[in-house]
């Protein structure tokens, strides 16, 4: 999957953005693999949108859904878009105004539900944007709605290490800016377990900087798979799916009220069904 954008002038070096996107492109591939590997019969189904002639953004993107006896709901995105900002979006985007607006973005979003209240729903987005600037962002992290200890200690780790590959205390520095975003204000409480997230990632070094970003994919891949696989055949009740539904709740409550992703999904008007796949295909309050 590849498109062409019109050249950016950032301050920090190479574009990257056609390398980040056929990472992007290479992992939701390895990651939908692992994951029908789970299913009996369900495979993703796959959907390639691209904007029309005439429209204020160029691009379009791959957006893979599938729904499962084990992944009651999950969705594997991946876009590669640019144009203009509305004026009133610039100021929430870094060297948006320096550059009058003009963006290049990339990324992968992932979001899954599951069937079994016993497996943790979980979410990972890595993205690359330039503006007058270049930079990364992104994360991981899990939402149980029954935490195990060992779930918990195991999905750290593995986002520990690629975090310390990268940079001594950086696990430390993107763990904490999870807990904080990743919080309901309304609620007064987390949204899950947490795990990493960071964004505006603009070093010194572009290169490093897109390998830790690799990193954190394949720790990705490398760590959920096996709390699937873990959790998948735990025996469950009316009273755990009820209370995974009510869970789903808090969920949405995060994403349509704080999430960045979904905002800037709005004011980029890149594709509405890519960026609500995150919602859950049943929930309660």
């Amino acid at each position: 999957m590849r498109w062409r954008d019109s050249s950016i002038m950032s301050t920090n070096g190479a574009d990257l953005s056609a390398a980040a996107t056929a990472f992007f492109s290479d992992l939701q591939g390895r990651i939908c693999a692992a994951f029908e590997s789970f299913e009996p019969v369900q495979r993703f189904e796959a959907r390639r949108w691209s904007k029309p002639a005439g429209h204020r953004l160029e691009g379009g993107g791959e957006s893979r859904a599938m729904r499962g006896e084990v992944f009651e709901k999950v969705g594997v995105n991946v876009s590669h878009v640019w144009g203009t900002l509305p004026q009133e979006a610039w100021g929430q985007v870094a060297g948006a105004r320096e550059s009058q607006g003009r963006f290049s973005a990339c990324g992968i979003s992932l979001v899954a539900h599951m069937a079994n209240p016993y497996v943790p729903a979980v979410h990972m987005n890595l993205r690359y944007l330039r503006t007058s600037r270049a930079w990364f962002g992104g994360g991981s992290d899990l939402t149980p709605t029954f935490p195990f200890e060992e779930d918990t200690r195991d999905f750290h780790a593995a986002l520990a290490a690629a975090c310390e590959a990268y940079r001594a205390g950086a696990y430390a520095e993107f763990k904490a800016w999870c807990d904080r975003y990743f919080y309901l204000p309304h609620r007064q409480e987390p949204r899950g377990v947490g795990g990493i997230f960071f964004d505006d990632l603009e070093s010194a070094d572009p290169q490093a900087d897109f390998a830790f970003v690799r990193g954190v994919g394949e720790a990705f891949l490398q760590v959920y798979p096996r709390l699937v696989a873990r959790r998948k055949d735990t025996p469950f009740d009316e009273a755990a799916r009820e209370r995974l539904l009510l869970k789903r709740g808090r969920y949405v409550e995060f994403n349509l009220v704080y999430d960045r992703g979904t905002r800037f999904g709005f004011q980029t008007d890149a594709d509405p069904d890519a960026y609500l796949m995150s919602l859950p295909p049943v929930v309660k309050w």
